[in-house]
């Protein structure tokens, strides 16, 4: 009969289900297969609810609604195109810095594929650039920036596994930077293979643009300082960061009407804050029952009787977690997959923090991986163009991405450079 009712929901959730009555559903079939009580799912949305961190994340995600919807996007353009415009690649380059900076508040990289690429594609074609190589540098750019402070993926990884969120931002800063670097040096590449016309070094130009989105620039740096320099905590990091950003979208720049728009702002982002905390609540409590019923012991016991290494180990999660990308949107994952794997990296000698920049660093592809790549679905959409022309296009970045991974999995010193000795 359980079997009947697992079959049945799969089903239904092919079929569209929204997520949270999937996984609640779950939740009560296992607790009642397992001789549980229900309750345990209450008690466990009530703990996460009561989280001092999960203030955060409204915050963030009205700053970055305000900012999508003010004049951040084309501001930041401008400069980052007076300033790397002259590259061989220039604008390449152009399009991965404002989409990483743009995707460190909005945190939902969908989001940037809609603020930046109706703006930033036909720029790339109109000077040379390949479509296809367009459409995939912009469909992947779309999710980086998920490792820079403040991201919203770090901060729901540190609240369901306990692990300093402080920590995971210092973590994640060289890995992001590598994997910038490493699509730079690609795009150069393209951007001098098909000629693409270099635009001349303009100072005046550069000061000008510097001097318009100034406000925006300051931003990343002082969160990162305050939250540093032990100035603010998270929660008043994001507070701080929402005030600023309303008060230069609307006092500075003027992009913003308090009147006419705040309130339609706060709507979006309360919607967009909704949909996730109703699937991060439901989905932790079906954790917990998993981990009540020994599930990561058994993974554990099977584990131990096939894997002998670390190294082992490592490669089998890479390539659990991209499966898991590929199919599980990242809220999703972090809930359901974190709490599984977290006392089984500990076993084989893993530092959590490293463990969480790896398992981001895999649901950063799968942002771009079909069948549930969020990247494709959007872009689709914004750009008019088929999933699977998308996904071919996206090919040589996904390729690169994927040795990044590599790199960092098996060098956890890129990610623990801030640790003691």
């Amino acid at each position: 009969m359980i079997i009947v009712v697992v079959i049945a929901l799969i089903l239904i959730a092919l079929l569209g289900a929204p997520l949270f009555a999937i996984l609640g559903a779950g939740g009560i079939l296992a607790s009642y297969n397992s001789g549980l009580s229900p309750d345990l799912l209450i008690i466990e949305m009530n703990r996460l609810a009561s989280s001092p961190s999960m203030i955060a994340l409204p915050l963030f995600i009205f700053a970055g609604v305000v900012m999508s919807s003010g004049g951040t996007p084309k501001r930041l353009v401008n400069f980052y195109r007076a300033a790397l415009g002259w590259l061989p690649g220039g604008l390449a380059i152009v399009t991965i810095g404002a989409c990483a900076f743009f995707t460190m508040f909005s945190g939902a990289s969908g989001v940037t594929i809609l603020a930046l690429g109706g703006l930033l594609y036909p720029i790339l074609t109109n000077e040379g650039y390949k479509k296809r190589f367009s459409l995939g540098l912009l469909t992947t750019s779309g999710s980086l920036g998920l490792l820079f402070p403040p991201s919203l993926a770090i901060l729901v990884f540190g609240i369901v596994s306990g692990v300093s969120i402080e920590q995971l931002f210092m973590a994640g800063v060289v890995p992001g930077l590598l994997l910038m670097l490493m699509l730079s040096i690609y795009s150069m590449y393209i951007g001098h293979h098909h000629k693409v016309e270099r635009h001349d070094f303009n100072f005046k130009v550069l000061k000008s643009s510097a001097r318009s989105c100034i406000w925006d620039l300051l931003l990343p740096f002082a969160i990162v300082i305050g939250i540093f320099g032990g100035f603010v905590s998270i929660t008043e990091a994001a507070a701080a960061t929402c005030a600023y950003v309303i008060f230069i979208e609307t006092a500075v720049y003027r992009e913003i009407s308090i009147n006419k728009q705040l309130f339609g702002l706060l709507t979006e982002a309360s919607i967009l804050f909704g949909s996730l905390i109703i699937i991060l609540l439901i989905a932790l409590g079906l954790t917990n029952l998993l981990i009540d019923a020994q599930i990561p012991m058994k993974m554990l016991a099977f584990l131990e009787q096939h894997i002998d290494s670390k190294l082992q180990f490592l490669l089998l999660l890479n390539l659990f977690l991209l499966a898991v990308g590929a199919m599980m949107d990242i809220f999703s994952a972090i809930v359901v997959v974190v709490p599984l794997i977290l006392p089984l990296a500990t076993r084989y000698g893993i530092d959590p923090v490293h463990l969480g920049i790896i398992f981001l660093a895999n649901l950063e592809i799968g942002y771009s991986t079909p069948p549930v790549g969020i990247n494709l679905f959007i872009a689709s959409q914004r750009f008019n163009q088929p999933i699977i022309k998308l996904f071919r296009s996206t090919l040589p970045f996904l390729l690169l991405m994927i040795i990044w991974l590599m790199v960092i999995t098996y060098i956890p010193e890129l990610s623990l450079w801030w640790k003691d000795e």
